[in-house]
């Protein structure tokens, strides 16, 4: 018997569980963790985005880009907050239209996203690695994919709900400080890590949260221990949650804790599709605090995914067509 869990001796429960334990050894992936706190590193060694620093200064919500220099200012920067491309050209009257209606939603974001323009004239390279058929083209960034697009000037509602949206579904609203230690990441070899790994190795899910709680009442922003805690967390209420989780769900299509329950049961054994689907199915046919509730707990799973999942992508591409 496991330390501080009660036995089982129901075959289906004890199955679930070894599978739920396989489905966790795969989850918490240091190497994709180290990765994003690579890239997220670099966003933060520039400053983070202000509405009061001028356009196009360095840290500015309004910045323009070129070739050189959408690595830095787009892609690493979206590993900090979402990044909105205003695909632009001098002779584009729709896109003067545009333009300063993004610009002035930038500001009052108080950076919470950054609106970086691109001149598609001077930067043709850059419009063809993002397949412009017409401008303007406006394109978010959110941690180094493209999650949600539209073509053409839009009125200033539409845009407003199209930012807000983003927002919403990718980093919440936070508004990201100052570098934390200096922009250095923590390697991932800890013997306390050690411990919490060989805690999931034998199943003991207590075990190993207990073990990576600890690590974080020490040190609470633990470059790996956070997204480990929450991998566990789910796999925990999914194991609580139960097959029956999806027949509950389909019999009460109203109760949103129903749904988000059959969802972690999901995710918890492996089925990541379907979790996400399900997920993006009440949102689709709900509003107002359940929409939001759906919304939330599916942008949850997206962080104990991990956006270097393939799905995700595509997933939060979904989520922003369903709210838009």
């Amino acid at each position: 018997m496991q330390p501080n869990r009660p036995a089982r001796t129901d075959p289906r429960a004890a199955a679930q569980q070894a599978q739920m334990a396989a489905s966790l050894a795969g989850a918490v992936d240091l190497a994709a963790v180290q990765a994003r706190n690579e890239a997220a590193a670099r966003a933060a060694a520039a400053p983070p985005p202000s509405a009061t620093a001028p356009a196009g200064a360095p840290g500015s919500a309004v910045i323009d880009v070129t070739e050189a220099t959408f690595q830095s200012e787009v892609l690493d920067r979206s590993f900090q907050v979402p990044v909105v491309l205003d695909l632009w050209a001098e002779w584009c009257g729709p896109c003067k239209q545009l333009s300063p209606v993004l610009e002035r939603l930038a500001a009052e974001g108080a950076g919470s996203w950054v609106l970086a323009k691109v001149d598609v004239d001077a930067n043709p390279a850059l419009a063809q690695g993002l397949r412009v058929q017409g401008i303007p083209a406006v394109k978010a960034v959110w941690q180094g994919q493209l999650v949600a697009e539209f073509t053409g000037a839009i009125p200033e509602e539409q845009a407003r709900q199209f930012v807000t949206e983003l927002v919403a579904a990718t980093s919440g609203g936070a508004v990201p400080g100052a570098a934390k230690g200096d922009g250095e990441a923590e390697e991932p070899e800890d013997p306390r890590l050690d411990a919490a790994e060989a805690a999931l190795d034998r199943g003991d899910l207590a075990a190993a949260e207990a073990a990576y709680q600890a690590i974080l009442e020490t040190e609470p922003e633990h470059p790996v221990a956070g997204l480990a805690l929450r991998q566990v967390q789910l796999f925990r209420r999914a194991e609580e949650a139960g097959p029956d989780a999806l027949a509950a769900a389909e019999a009460a299509p109203d109760d949103i804790a129903a749904q988000t329950r059959a969802a972690d049961f999901l995710l918890g054994t492996g089925d990541v599709d379907a979790a996400f689907g399900w997920l993006l199915d009440v949102v689709r046919r709900t509003a107002g605090e359940e929409r939001d509730a759906a919304r939330q707990h599916l942008v949850e799973l997206f962080g104990i995914v991990g956006d270097e999942d393939p799905r995700v992508g595509p997933a939060r591409r979904a989520l922003m067509t369903a709210l838009f």
